[in-house]
């Protein structure tokens, strides 16, 4: 076993995630760098750069990993943008992708045209973790439209030759080497090949190609060959050679055979670079120890910093309410297992009977249909019940038992096929347990992430990426244990508010939140809405008024675009597959009328006024506490002013970067620095986010430490504050009951010995609160001899 990984030579102050694109790329990405330089910004966080699939903005569809995508500048943008980096003393990290590859244009990705062209003999057949046995020596493509198959077995319609490729509708994929000289009878040509094009709805049952998920158009790679890492990270490796980037964040390291091991490869690829996983925590779970990483890419702590700022008294009344608009709502618990329970039996069943035939292999028996159901019915239930995302045997191994203990309680007619199927799975060196470890994973969340989050909308701020929406809120004195342990275990992981795959931008999570607060004007307000707008299902309704309230003002067609994306991922009553257009006309309805209808306009902007205000102090307190918290902080690309995206690809529109220059070069704003209802332009925001920034970059010695600072007086539940080691911060939670409470009166807190001066308003700063917080909702303290 490796020794475990020593501190990284360099470690960002913070971050700040761009998205690379061809519409945005590496050059336009270096004309940045003077502003974030002077926001305070540390190193620039670069999303995917290797050659992606022609037209990707996002770039997690590599399909040359041996260059940087000219599309997005090429290793010679890349280098002009490292140089200028580092010439102000910025660092470069970026995200790469071991676990797969794009293939939706197979001319486009070298690899697997030559695997689809020789098949077994392909030098780059052990690329890919291909199951040929179970596609009689052929990788199985799911393609083809219903009407073009109308029997599996018979010939795919359209189907002809041009250009010397089998063409599919605008799809081209190669032929065999002398498979087509003695015909041109496209359906002769194609059963020659070793692939075979097949059904789309044969993807759920048999495909026999690792995906990224549920994505037939990524195929994993087997990065545990130690040829194909090689191959895989060669300009990866160059990077670091050159010294043109300082660190990596790896992108689903959970998909991986051997994460561990990967990143004991990639740490000495990188000689021990600061690299962080972005992989998701359960409460209470821990990173495995011998992991070579600073750490996790921050949803943990993002949960914990939402949470705080979440009153309990809300938790009886939003969950009352969204039981009865929905008609009932099963516990959390159930609803994860349900939905997981679902995606196995469905559009991962592949994976499952996957495992299943490493099974029988490993017992040597021939898999009937006898032998074959009851072994793939408790793998199904074994991965429903499965606590976390995956295991990494031999850590994790009481998840497995916990799951089986599950199995046999509300299972018990599949107790033998368990006997058979769980000292596989317990055994770290046998096929089915790697394989189990790396599909529990993709099962966690597609139902969790991708559908059930969609039916459970009692606080939607909750229900986020890494964090479990039944846990309604967290206190002060269980936030200030949660940054100790993180001060204490990764002191050096990075800490999230926003992300290109969080639900929605941290500014609308800021502004739900309220509504814990306002529980009971909230359901009389839904109620009113409701009503006076189009009939349509009232609990998917609840879900979708909280995202407009959060995002509001938001433009019609991006909230059509998240009603339509939310819809069918919940798959309660229309899916992507199988659209219900009448239920969907209805919801779109019901949006329209948001804008269009004057009552339900009305009421729209009545609670985001009421909402607006305390919205705001929540979400800069979130801001500065994810700035100043243990942990290297990120700043998701134009999130220093207000981000109030939903999901992807709402998240990853373009950005104003014009107005941010503007605004960051006109004098910090005089009092009131409080935001002024919903249309403000942030600068408020920009300003703690500025001050908080260039602290952490320019005194990195004062946050070397984490100590609560304690509060007393009337209002002391309403502050959060902790000592960093010689920077305070100071923020407002719960801002409506404070309000109600009369303000913050004799609140007072434990300041240790010294003068302390406020960098965000240039005062002298007192142990009394309110005259601390009477510009601004929350305060970063320094003390003056420092």
């Amino acid at each position: 076993m490796k020794p475990a990984a020593v501190v990284p030579a360099r470690v960002p102050t913070s971050t700040y995630r761009i998205q690379v694109r061809e519409s945005f790329d590496l050059d336009a990405t270096r004309s940045l760098l003077d502003y974030l330089d002077d926001l305070g910004v540390g190193w620039v966080y670069l999303s995917p750069l290797l050659e992606a699939h022609p037209g990707s903005d996002h770039g997690y569809d590599v399909v040359d990993p041996t260059r940087v995508d000219p599309a997005r500048g090429g290793a010679e943008a890349l280098a002009r943008l490292s140089a200028e980096a580092h010439r102000r003393g910025m660092g470069v990290v970026v995200d790469v992708v071991p676990n797969h590859v794009g293939v939706e244009s197979p001319a486009t990705n070298g690899w697997w045209w030559d695997l689809l062209t020789h098949g077994r003999t392909s030098r780059y057949a052990r690329f890919f973790d291909v199951d040929w046995a179970a596609g009689e020596d052929r990788v199985l493509l799911p393609v083809v439209g219903d009407d073009d198959l109308p029997d599996p077995d018979g010939p795919v319609g359209n189907l002809h030759l041009v250009d010397g490729m089998l063409g599919y509708h605008d799809h081209r994929f190669p032929v065999t080497p002398g498979s087509a000289d003695d015909t041109d009878d496209p359906q002769v040509v194609h059963g020659r090949q070793h692939y075979r094009l097949v059904s789309w709805r044969a993807a759920d049952t048999q495909q026999n190609y690792r995906r990224f998920f549920a994505v037939n158009t990524l195929a994993g790679l087997r990065v545990e060959d130690r040829d194909v890492l090689e191959a895989s990270h060669v300009e990866v490796a160059r990077w670091f050679r050159e010294r043109l980037v300082d660190g990596l964040r790896v992108d689903h390291p959970d998909g991986l055979r051997h994460p561990a091991a990967y990143l004991d490869d990639l740490a000495d690829l990188t000689d021990g670079a600061w690299v962080v996983v972005e992989k998701i925590l359960e409460p209470g779970e821990e990173l495995p120890p011998r992991w070579r990483t600073a750490g996790t890419t921050g949803y943990d702590a993002l949960a914990v910093i939402d949470r705080v700022l979440v009153d309990p008294a809300g938790e009886q009344r939003l969950t009352a309410l969204d039981d009865e608009l929905r008609g009932g709502v099963a516990a959390w618990a159930e609803l994860v297992r349900e939905n997981k329970r679902h995606v196995a039996s469905t559009i991962l069943n592949a994976e499952v009977r996957r495992i299943a035939r490493e099974v029988a292999a490993e017992l040597e028996v021939v898999p009937d249909e006898e032998w074959r159901g009851p072994v793939e019915a408790v793998l199904v239930e074994l991965l429903a019940a499965f606590p976390v995302y995956r295991s990494y045997l031999p850590d994790g191994l009481d998840h497995l038992h916990h799951a089986a203990a599950q199995v046999r309680a509300v299972r018990p007619d599949l107790a033998q096929a368990l006997y058979t199927v769980l000292p596989l799975l317990e055994d770290r060196f046998r096929a089915p347990a790697l394989r189990f470890q790396q599909t529990s994973g993709m099962v966690m969340a597609k139902g969790v992430e991708d559908r059930a989050f969609y039916r459970w909308s009692r606080l939607t701020s909750l229900t986020e990426v890494g964090a479990e929406p039944d846990q309604f809120c967290v206190d002060v004195d269980g936030f200030h244990a949660a940054m100790a342990r993180r001060q204490a275990a990764t002191p050096l992981a990075m800490t999230t508010l926003s992300t290109h795959d969080t639900k929605r931008g941290e500014d609308v999570r800021a502004r739900i939140s309220v509504l814990a607060e306002d529980a009971d004007w909230w359901a009389d307000h839904v109620a009113r809405l409701l009503d006076a707008g189009p009939d349509t299902e009232r609990g998917f309704a609840h879900l979708l008024l909280q995202a407009a309230v959060g995002a509001w003002p938001i433009e019609r067609d991006r909230l059509h675009a998240y009603a339509e994306k939310a819809m069918r991922e919940a798959g309660e009553h229309t899916t992507w597959t199988e659209p219900d257009a009448s239920y969907e006309d209805g919801v779109h309805a019901f949006v329209d009328a948001l804008y269009d209808d004057g009552p339900v306009t009305a009421l729209i902007e009545e609670a985001v006024d009421r909402l607006a205000g305390p919205g705001f102090t929540n979400a800069l307190s979130a801001k500065l506490v994810s700035i100043t918290a243990p942990g290297v902080p990120d700043v998701y690309q134009g999130s220093e002013l207000w981000e109030q995206s939903l999901v992807d690809p709402d998240n990853r529109r373009p950005v104003d970067f014009d107005l941010r220059r503007r605004l960051l070069s006109e004098p910090a704003p005089a009092a009131p620095l409080r935001p002024e209802g919903p249309l403000d332009d942030g600068r408020a925001k920009l300003h703690v986010v500025r001050a908080a920034l260039r602290l952490r970059r320019d005194r990195p010695d004062l946050f070397t430490r984490y100590e609560a600072v304690t509060a007393s007086g009337a209002a002391a539940a309403h502050v959060l504050a902790f000592d960093r080691g010689g920077a305070i911060t100071v923020a407002t939670r719960l801002p409506l009951g404070l309000g109600r409470a009369g303000g913050w009166g004799d609140t007072r807190l434990a300041l240790p010995p010294g003068t302390w001066r406020d960098v965000l308003t240039g005062r002298l700063a007192s142990a009394e609160v309110g005259p601390v917080l009477d510009q601004l909702p929350v305060a970063l303290l320094v003390r003056e001899d420092a």
